[in-house]
């Protein structure tokens, strides 16, 4: 009984946490971070400053949790893609898992985006670039030509442009990820085919 209370009190606070989260980084992308008052978060979940104390004592904190919570598939990737061969078949799986990370976390993406002079002041500027650097040595083979290196790395980023640029365009929105997707894993066969070719 001990045990299913506690399990109990604990989803209660993971599900409060998330719910912080969420509002939170709707505030964030809605009206910009440094212009979002906890006080308004609080206000926006209907509790009291003190109850978002209790999860959270600054922004900067919840920011972080976001980021920590959802680019968790981002450091499982980079461990994957590290144990994996350097071969055209991991660079591929590498694009297709990170487009659905991407995907799947777009509202924080968007919000980095947004606001990149806020996220270079915090810390996760510096762990969001250490992971973008991690990714950046398993998509690229350093022995292979410049041209190709920078088409491999172009990937990576075609996946994050093609976030931006196409969401307002019409369509659906898993369409238009997996033709950003194709242009992206284009790029790293066409780089894989010319290191084959030397």
């Amino acid at each position: 009984m001990g045990v299913t209370m506690d399990g109990t009190k604990q989803q209660r606070r993971g599900n409060t946490r998330q719910r912080i989260q969420d509002v939170a980084l709707e505030l964030f992308a809605d009206q910009g971070y440094e212009k979002t008052s906890l006080r308004e978060i609080a206000e926006h979940l209907d509790v009291t400053k003190a109850a978002l104390y209790y999860h959270f004592k600054t922004k900067e904190e919840i920011i972080v949790s976001l980021f920590e919570d959802l680019t968790k598939p981002i450091e499982d990737l980079i461990v994957w893609g590290r144990s994996q061969p350097h071969t055209l078949q991991t660079k591929q799986e590498m694009i297709r898992r990170y487009s659905r990370v991407l995907a799947d976390a777009e509202p924080l993406f968007r919000f980095m985006h947004d606001n990149q002079g806020t996220v270079r002041d915090l810390r996760i500027g510096d762990i969001f670039k250490d992971r973008m650097r991690d990714l950046r040595d398993i998509f690229t083979d350093p022995e292979a030509p410049l041209v190709d290196q920078v088409r491999c790395v172009s990937a990576m980023f075609t996946l994050h442009t093609g976030m931006f640029v196409m969401k307002d365009m019409d369509g659906d929105p898993e369409e238009r990820r997996e033709a950003v997707l194709e242009v992206a894993l284009d790029l790293v066969t066409q780089a894989h085919e010319h290191a084959g070719e030397r």
